[in-house]
């Protein structure tokens, strides 16, 4: 057996499916199911059943699984032997992000890292944060950028900064001339555009229950930057994360302070653990420390 055929078989176990876990390691389905057969043919034992409802791991599957994560394990913990050895990192790191940070946090960061490191190549991925676990814990990614909390027990999070949100407004909006924070519960009768199942969605749709209001949502999109969109076009209000709220600030869109008791993000550096980080991760979470941290995303922004 091969490290590939291990990582298809701990990243199809943890997606639970083959179109996922394909595109988690950036291969082609057919070519997934090839070295997952190759490694069943390896064990001689069946590790895996395909169901309508996705992947079950058979008792020989559930077995093996923590014994192919250790061997993948050891086998990059040898290249971080083998990179300390050589006194530079090299090679590849994998970070992956949600959109919001990767956006608006990372540039300086990943400009001073590629100065200091351009030996390295670095992968960038972004997406949802439940995706960038998964990634995390079958070894695709690095190293990941997260709201927390983090949800899996096998994973380390670094505390890099806590932000606030504002509130989006379209320029000519009445609360666009307000000289205090207000509360959530004042935009209350506003038409909201939002992002379905997160937690700026979940603390408008409360402050308006507590108003005795119904929520107006008018557009709900599935991402932060068409909601912003949607803002500077008039269409409704939003919450944004800071980071993302002050640099959005234009002629089409200003924001507003939200009173004591808004909603607050904290975003953490995650990785498996020391053992699992190469060289080449272990100078990119120096450099990201180093940079991030020093965001506090609590200071007052201009209108």
């Amino acid at each position: 057996m091969d490290i590939d055929q291990l990582r298809a078989f701990v990243a199809v176990a943890r997606a639970r499916r083959f179109t996922r876990a394909a595109r988690q390691l950036g291969t082609s389905q057919p070519n997934l199911s090839r070295r997952l057969q190759q490694l069943e043919r390896e064990v001689a034992a069946r590790l895996v059943i395909r169901t309508p409802a996705g992947v079950v791991l058979t008792s020989a599957g559930e077995r093996f699984l923590s014994y192919a994560e250790s061997a993948i394990a050891s086998v990059d913990a040898g290249r971080t032997a083998l990179d300390e050895l050589g006194g530079q990192p090299r090679g590849a790191v994998a970070l992956g992000s949600q959109p919001t940070i990767g956006a608006y946090a990372l540039p300086e960061a990943l400009a001073r890292f590629h100065a200091e490191q351009p030996g390295i190549l670095l992968r960038l991925r972004e997406g949802v944060a439940e995706n960038i676990e998964e990634r995390l814990a079958s070894g695709e990614l690095d190293l990941g950028l997260l709201n927390l909390p983090v949800r899996r027990l096998d994973l380390t999070a670094h505390k890099l900064w806590q932000e606030d949100y504002l509130l989006a407004v379209p320029a000519g909006h009445r609360l666009a001339k307000s000289d205090r924070p207000i509360a959530l519960g004042e935009a209350a009768t506003e038409p909201l555009v939002v992002v379905d199942g997160v937690a700026s969605t979940a603390a408008l749709v409360a402050a308006c229950e507590e108003r005795g209001a119904r929520p107006r949502i008018v557009v709900e999109a599935d991402n932060l930057e068409a909601v912003r969109r949607m803002v500077e076009r008039g269409v409704g209000i939003a919450l944004l994360p800071r980071i993302m709220a002050e640099a959005a600030v234009s002629d089409r869109m200003r924001t507003v302070e939200v009173a004591r008791g808004g909603l607050r993000r904290q975003v953490a550096l995650v990785h498996r653990g020391e053992a699992y980080l190469t060289g080449a991760a272990r100078a990119l979470r120096t450099t990201l420390i180093a940079v991030l941290a020093r965001r506090k995303g609590t200071g007052r922004t201009g209108r």
